[in-house]
Formats: structure tokens, sequence, C-alpha cells
């Protein structure tokens, strides 16, 4: 004997294999939320951003060192020249000390020193004793306080009772400030009715003192009769 069931037709129902679903009642976390969240998560990262953006700022406005430049390269070319000029310096009080005249001047700037054709000078001492020198060539400093007379060189002073001392030579260094004059080479210096020939000397105006290097001659004329 066979039986036979009709069983009624059930709705299919889907199948997921996925996580189940919220439940239907549960809404969804709002963004703030969510970032709230997820922001420890990348809290680390942000930081390590952060310290690479102010490392490269501060590599960026760091005041870079000074790139320090060479000495100025000072031409030896003369910088200014004068022609037929006079040059003049006084002291303190508006007295004049020094006058330097010549025929031609050139300045060079790399020693501060200037150069004179046909150099004339006059110095005047403290005591108003007046020294004066003539050359072919002169060099002087940057105060004209030391003269180098080079070629046919004269020097003329006066000492205490008012004679002449007169110093010639092809190379003379005379300083202006301290009234010395000295000179490495022969020399001739001729005092009242006396010259004396001399390798070389050193003579100090102030003190009348004059030391002579020999060999030396020296001619003696006797003095005048009364």
């Amino acid at each position: 004997m066979s039986v036979e069931l009709h069983l009624p037709d059930l709705p299919e129902v889907p199948i997921s294999l996925g996580p189940p679903r919220s439940a239907p009642g549960r809404p969804r976390p709002a963004w703030h939320q969510r970032l709230r969240e997820a922001l420890p998560s990348y809290l680390p990262l942000l930081l390590m951003a952060l310290l690479a953006l102010a490392s490269w700022w501060l590599l960026k406005n760091a005041p870079r060192p000074a790139v320090q430049a060479g000495p100025p390269v000072v031409s030896s070319a003369p910088d200014y020249t004068m022609e037929q000029f006079v040059m003049e310096r006084f002291d303190r009080a508006g007295r004049l000390k020094l006058r330097i005249e010549g025929q031609r001047l050139q300045h060079d700037p790399a020693t501060d020193r200037i150069e004179v054709e046909q150099a004339r000078i006059r110095a005047i001492g403290p005591d108003g004793r007046v020294t004066t020198a003539v050359a072919r060539r002169a060099r002087a400093n940057g105060d004209s306080s030391e003269v180098q007379l080079l070629g046919g060189a004269e020097v003329r002073s006066l000492d205490a009772t008012g004679q002449a001392v007169v110093i010639r030579g092809e190379f003379l260094d005379l300083y202006t400030v301290t009234e010395r004059v000295s000179s490495p080479l022969p020399v001739v210096v001729t005092y009242g009715s006396t010259t004396v020939h001399a390798a070389g000397l050193e003579y100090d105006n102030p003190t009348q003192r004059l030391s002579l290097q020999g060999p030396m001659r020296a001619d003696l004329a006797p003095p005048p009769r009364p």
C-alpha cells in the first residue's frame, strides 16, 4: 500500500556567508565617533609626520653662516696723482709743521706711501727750528713722519747756536717729527768750515749728536782770523 503526502510550497530563504548584520534596531555610529575610535591607531604616524615637517622648516629657515670673503685685493697702481703740488700739515694749534712740494706726486694705496719727484721739504720743530731737504725723488709714509730722500739728497738744519749743519748723499732717511737723519750709504757733512766724508751717519738734531761710520776723511779749515 502506498501513501503520498503533499506538503505546501515554502518560501526561499537566502543564505549569507558573511558576518551577521546588525540588528535592524541598532543605529550606525556617527563619523566623528568613528574618527575618535580610529585616532589612537593613527596618532604615532601623525606625530612622526609633524616632527619631520618641523625639522624641514627649521633647516630651511636657519641662518646660514656668512661666507668669509678673502682680504680685498689692493691695486699697486697709484690711486691719485698731482702735478706741481704743495702739501702742508699743521699741528693741533693750527701751526704749520711740515710742507712738501714737488713736480709730481703719486699715492700708492697698497702701502699708503707717496712718491714725489723733485721734492722740496720744510719741517718746523716744536721750538721753531727749521729743517729743509731737497732730492730728485722722495718717498714718505702716510703721515710724512719719515721721508726717504733719493738722488742728490741734501738736509740742512741749524744747531742751538744757529750754525748750519748740511748733510749730503745719495740716500738720506729724514724723520720730520723727531728731527733725525740717518743713512747707511756714503755721506758728506759740512759744519761751518769743516767737511767730513763718512760711510754712513746717525744725526739727532735736538741733542746735536752726530755719529759717523768709517772709513772717514775730514777736511779741516782754519778758523777765520778776527
